[in-house]
Order: structure tokens, then C-alpha cells, then sequence
């Protein structure tokens, strides 16, 4: 499940989501030893939000024209 107060991601690059990422699951292991399990779920929201934004700037737009990448002939 995505979280719902995070904003636009499509700004970030690769690079940047990724550090996001990092300094998120530092914090989920903070709060993981604090016990405090309503603050870990939201952190495991925003890193999945992160994540799956991560994922599509690896993949590249699935509406990407790939004629002049692959070459059949």
C-alpha cells in the first residue's frame, strides 16, 4: 500500500529515490527497536511508495518507443 500524504514523486531521479529509500529504512529501524509499531507501519507505506517509484524510473516509461533501441534487420 502506497502512502497517501506522500506528494509527487516523478520529480526525484533514480539516484535520489534510492537515497530516500536508505534513510527511510533507517528510520523503520529505529522505530522497529522503539517498538512503536503504528509509526513502523506508516514508514513501511513511504518506503513502498518510494520503491515502487524507484522501480518505474529503472524500467523507463512503458509508453517508450523502443524502434530506434532494437534493431531486427
Amino acid at each position: 500500500m502506497e502512502h497517501p500524504l506522500i506528494g509527487k514523486l516523478d520529480d526525484f531521479t533514480a539516484e535520489e529515490l534510492l537515497t530516500k529509500i536508505t534513510e527511510l529504512n533507517r528510520k523503520l529501524t529505529i522505530a522497529m527497536r522503539m517498538g512503536n509499531n503504528y509509526l513502523c507501519d506508516q514508514l513501511r507505506m513511504a518506503i513502498e511508495s518510494h520503491q515502487v517509484k524507484y522501480q518505474e524510473k529503472l524500467r523507463g516509461s512503458p509508453d517508450s518507443n523502443f524502434d530506434d533501441v532494437i534493431d531486427i534487420s
